[in-house]
């Protein structure tokens, strides 16, 4: 089977005459892709430092104590 001769060659199809090399299009995509993978743990950190925050306002030690008369003990006395 001989290869059809009428079907246009394109730039993709061909990486030697395309005219924005790989490398440098893999360079340009590095930036956003670490950007994106630090503002993702910075995120993440701030989340579970909001969480402990949180967390210390249901802890009991910060919740004021409520004294409540003790009705046993004044009915028997």
């Amino acid at each position: 089977m001989s290869p059809n001769k009428n079907t246009p060659q394109t730039a993709a199809g061909n990486p030697a005459t395309s005219g924005i090399p790989t490398e440098f299009l893999l360079s340009l995509a590095a930036a956003p892709v670490l950007l994106g993978i630090v503002s993702i743990q910075a995120v993440g950190s701030w989340l579970q430092a909001a969480g402990v925050a949180s967390e210390e306002v249901f802890r009991g030690d910060r919740l004021p104590v409520l004294h409540f008369p003790d009705t046993g003990c004044q009915e028997e006395g």
